[in-house]
């Protein structure tokens, strides 16, 4: 029987911490040293939660307000793809701060194409499942435009496949700046019976 998780042939590490109690006051958040991991998510972030309500991305599912599994309880991004991003909407820096990030990394290859289901594992044993790619929207755009209200391109077009993903709390712990991250990816396979 082949292994259902496989570990990746390199290590991540995160480079930055960010969190925000206060989503009223702004998406932005803010740098912290640590992390701590709840089963509900980050302990102090906005984003925590064992359900959230239904908004514009299950809509087709269910009426908007529906009380719904949270399973974007964190926000990744990678340093490589905010340096792609900045590059080309032609600004100078894409700070994860202004996307409602939680957690930098670096050294993951193509980290917003990452399979759903990868684990990552960090060195506390805190472990944080992919749920999906995070696709870019209209108001973290306002964000980004109020640093840089010109840009030469739109950050959707600009972020689409880069701006991070989703994830989930399955092991709690903590996560350090500068930790590294172990990746457990599963068998992957396209299911060829959906709508284009």
């Amino acid at each position: 029987m082949s292994q259902l998780l496989s570990k990746a042939l390199f290590v991540g590490r995160t480079r930055k911490l960010l969190l925000s109690a206060d989503r009223e006051k702004s998406l932005e958040k803010a740098e912290v040293a640590r992390l701590e991991l709840l089963f509900s998510g980050i302990k102090g972030d906005f984003h925590s939660g064992l359900t959230r309500k239904s908004d514009v991305r299950t809509i087709k599912q269910y009426p908007r307000d529906t009380d719904i599994r949270n399973v974007r309880q964190l926000t990744i991004v990678s340093e490589e793809e905010l340096a792609e991003i900045a590059g080309l909407m032609g600004i100078p820096e894409m700070k994860a701060e202004w996307l409602g990030a939680n957690i930098v990394t670096s050294g993951i290859p193509d980290l917003t194409m990452l399979t759903p289901s990868t684990r990552m594992q960090f060195p506390s044993g805190a472990t944080i499942v992919i749920d999906m790619e995070n696709f870019p929207c209209r108001q973290v755009a306002d964000v980004v435009a109020k640093h840089y209200p010109e840009p030469k391109a739109g950050l959707v077009p600009s972020a689409m496949h880069k701006r991070g993903l989703t994830a989930w709390v399955e092991r709690e712990g903590i996560i350090n700046s500068g930790d590294e991250i172990v990746l457990w990816v599963p068998q992957q396979r396209l299911y060829a019976h959906v709508e284009s």
